[in-house]
């Protein structure tokens, strides 16, 4: 028990060091506590998420390829003509274009050009911009786990797959998307008369005597309006949206997927003696295609989702390169393949990590975790959120946490009921999205806060994960 423990500061350790650190040194230093599970205390190595990896690249690199057309500009320019069209209504608006931008591309990090707008006609309009920032920050987030590309969705599939839950892309939308609407919108109608408005806050109006400031906070105009988007944006766009369409038809018709046949071991088979006197295990035979009555046989078997996700969005990428005006190399340089290639590396080494130490003690978390969530299925949400405080990732939240939990005998409907709560890396609000958004908002009213946890994305992060946690998991139930 106590080498167990030693063992588990490791991982924290390594963890928090990470997060300090940001970026790629989550991934990297959580490497340094691998090597001294493997090396040092003498673990066997858990398995890297190779399948979950492969996807995200797949998927950032055609997200970014379309960011590279010019096509993202267009998705930014679209909301903020709605968002101008009611700039009595951005409370709510707002975390709308975000939520839906980010379901649309998989990751939060395309809303940087979209929340200056979103500032600025709060500002405009005389709302006080903490209202719609703050909430607006959060739904950026929100949209990971509504993503058909999302690495916390495919994950989320991949496994509960394997571990017996039978369940599709948009099984999992079904219950996500209304689950984290519902907390949103909640979290926007708490924020709506949230903090005093301009002309009665004190610090605001202190701030404006000073001509300078008054300039800054007033003078400029934040707009993408006057960009003019070339047709050949348009059109990656349209060939993005096409991918994603063909992915949840493939997912929701399962009987078109491609077929085809392979070799496999039949349960419990003996092993096979051959004249010379070898002996080979039914799966050594079925690994080697060799079809032995009573010991392998042929089967066939469906296209994996997770293949199909790869194949079409490398094949709309290559579209958007040879059709659309999409710059390779401009696309490498953007934010959203940038971003993307740093969620591959914190996924593949915090997913690694603590697979190693929850498969070499699965027995030991079943003995000492069983009873309680047996009888509390539910509290596994917790467990959930609470390492999302710690290492900023959703996707690196299920891949390394929900393998242990199905261990756990937790039934799948529950997990999925309780999937919004793998998003609270808003609760230490170091990650930089929120970051961006407090430099973003010019009035001042978007703050870190004194005493870090008093911060504007605390409020509404709780009211979400709250609100789209119950629905969530009421609507599991009801359906599965």
């Amino acid at each position: 028990m106590i080498l167990m423990i030693i063992e588990l500061l490791v991982v924290l350790l390594a963890l928090y060091v990470g997060s300090r650190y940001g970026s790629l040194a989550l991934g990297a230093i959580s490497g340094i506590g691998l090597a001294l599970l493997v090396f040092g205390f003498g673990m066997k190595p858990g398995s890297p998420p190779t399948d979950v990896i492969y996807i995200i690249i797949a998927a950032v690199t055609c997200a970014g390829i379309m960011q590279a057309s010019g096509g993202m500009d267009w998705l930014i320019q679209i909301a903020e003509k709605m968002l101008r069209k009611h700039p009595d209504r951005i409370t709510f608006l707002a975390p709308l274009c975000t939520f839906f931008l980010t379901v649309l591309v998989g990751t939060g990090h395309v809303v940087y050009t979209l929340m200056p707008i979103i500032c600025d006609i709060a500002i405009k309009k005389g709302i006080r911009p903490e209202r719609p920032c703050g909430v607006a920050s959060i739904a950026s987030q929100v949209g990971i786990t509504c993503s058909p590309i999302a690495a916390a969705v495919v994950a989320f599939v991949t496994i509960s797959n394997a571990n017996g839950f039978d369940i599709s892309i948009p099984q999992v939308l079904m219950v996500s998307i209304p689950a984290c609407l519902c907390g949103l919108m909640a979290a926007a109608t708490a924020s709506f008369h949230r903090g005093l408005d301009l002309d009665k806050d004190p610090e605001f109006q202190k701030r404006i005597q000073d001509p300078a400031q008054r300039e800054y906070i007033y003078g400029g105009s934040v707009t993408t309006l006057d960009k003019e988007i070339p047709q050949s944006a348009k059109n990656a766009v349209f060939v993005f949206l096409g991918a994603l369409i063909i992915i949840v038809l493939f997912a929701i018709f399962q009987d078109i997927l491609p077929e085809y046949s392979t070799v496999k071991a039949i349960k419990d088979a003996p092993d096979f003696t051959f004249s010379d006197g070898t002996v080979a295990s039914a799966a050594a035979l079925a690994k080697a295609k060799a079809v032995i009555p009573g010991i392998t046989e042929v089967s066939t078997v469906k296209l994996k989702m997770n293949v199909i996700i790869q194949i079409v969005m490398i094949t709309a990428a290559a579209i958007m390169i040879l059709f659309c005006k999409a710059s390779p190399q401009k696309a490498v340089r953007g934010a959203v393949w940038q971003s993307g290639m740093v969620a591959v590396v914190a996924i593949f080494g915090i997913a690694w990590l603590a697979d190693t130490y929850f498969s070499n003690y699965t027995d030991e978390m079943q003995t000492m975790l069983g009873d309680i969530v047996a009888k509390y299925n539910w509290s596994i949400a917790f467990v959930f959120f609470l390492v999302s405080v710690l290492i900023n990732s959703q996707g690196a939240v299920v891949v390394s946490m929900l393998p242990l939990a199905y261990s756990l005998g937790i039934p799948g409907p529950v997990l999925l009921g309780v999937l919004p709560s793998v998003y609270g890396y808003f609760f230490i609000p170091n990650y930089p999205s929120d970051i961006a958004t407090v430099n973003f908002d010019r009035s001042g009213t978007t703050v870190i806060g004194k005493y870090l946890l008093n911060h504007s994305f605390m409020m509404p992060g709780l009211i979400h994960v709250t609100v789209s946690t119950l629905v969530a998991y009421a609507l599991s139930m009801i359906i599965y």
